[in-house]
């Protein structure tokens, strides 16, 4: 069972979105937002969202599509996944980047980001273009390479599957070339290896990408 609860979060153009909250667990060592994949705020979402608060963060994660499909939520079909993937890409990331500095606006500091899929192109043009973020983790944002022009305000890592047929490791590479403040993580997996899916998760990635990404935390206040 969830440990938090959707509430109504009112965003800078005026629309209401859901947003799932979960209050820190013990001593409160800062803000999280985190940020959906294609398929809305399913349970494995609320279930990262949970292990985040159980480790003393106070999570956000809005539901992005909530203006075009409220309350959408999907699974893994390939129908699915077409319909997620329209609703993701069928808005400008600029809109999703203002919700995104909304939830980081609404907690105490320090606040971090992370994210996955789509919620991991969210997070880096997060970190180059928000306000008020002390860290943030990218998890295998398709859109990341393509933004490798911009700049993080703050400490940033990403990774990526070495076996992602979606994200061309060259473009990796060019990105990390580009960025080399910016720990750029491979790891022998696929895309998706933090997810749920059996056939896309990897345990030994995901474990081990989500330490990383709580020590940057730590180093950075949380």
């Amino acid at each position: 069972m969830a440990a938090g609860k959707m509430i109504s979060m009112t965003m800078a153009d005026g629309k209401s979105i859901g947003v799932y909250r979960v209050e820190a667990a013990g001593a409160r060592r800062g803000g999280l937002v985190l940020i959906q994949e294609i398929f809305g705020i399913t349970e494995h979402i609320k279930s990262c969202c949970d292990g985040y608060a159980a480790d003393g963060y106070e999570v956000l994660a809005p539901s992005l599509f909530d203006r075009e499909a409220p309350g959408f939520v999907s699974g893994y079909t390939p129908e699915e996944m077409q319909k997620g993937a329209a609703l993701a890409y069928g808005a400008p990331l600029e809109q999703r980047v203002s919700d995104t500095q909304v939830c980081i606006d609404a907690l105490e500091g320090p606040v971090f980001i992370t994210g996955y899929c789509y919620g991991g192109s969210v997070v880096w043009a997060a970190a180059c273009r928000c306000t008020g973020l002390a860290a943030a983790s990218s998890y295998y944002g398709k859109l990341v390479p393509d933004m490798a022009d911009e700049m993080p305000r703050c400490p940033t890592i990403c990774h990526f599957g070495k076996k992602d047929a979606g994200i061309p490791l060259d473009g990796v590479e060019k990105f990390a070339a580009k960025h080399p403040e910016v720990a750029v993580y491979l790891y022998d997996a696929g895309h998706g290896f933090n997810s749920d899916r059996p056939t896309h998760h990897n345990a030994a990635a995901a474990k081990l990408a989500r330490e990383r990404t709580l020590e940057l935390f730590c180093k950075n206040g949380g």
